[in-house]
């Protein structure tokens, strides 16, 4: 999950796997997988930056773990 910030300053958790596609128009408008559409502060660049480091951690604590039953 990532924090987000919406128009309103209120702060939302979202499923980045759940994330169909993002558009600033002017304002950045992510929509979900089921349609759903989510209008937040941060800019395009900023919410991918945040996925991406998501998916690092995510992914080095599964590479961490695999270690570990290696063992």
């Amino acid at each position: 999950m990532i924090v987000l910030t919406k128009i309103n300053n209120a702060q939302i958790a979202v499923n980045s796997d759940l994330i169909q596609y993002i558009e600033e128009t002017p304002d950045t408008v992510i929509t979900m997988s089921n349609s759903e559409k989510v209008v937040v502060q941060e800019p395009i660049g900023a919410v991918i930056k945040k996925v991406v480091q998501y998916r690092r951690l995510i992914n080095g604590l599964v590479e961490l773990e695999y270690g570990r039953q290696l063992k």
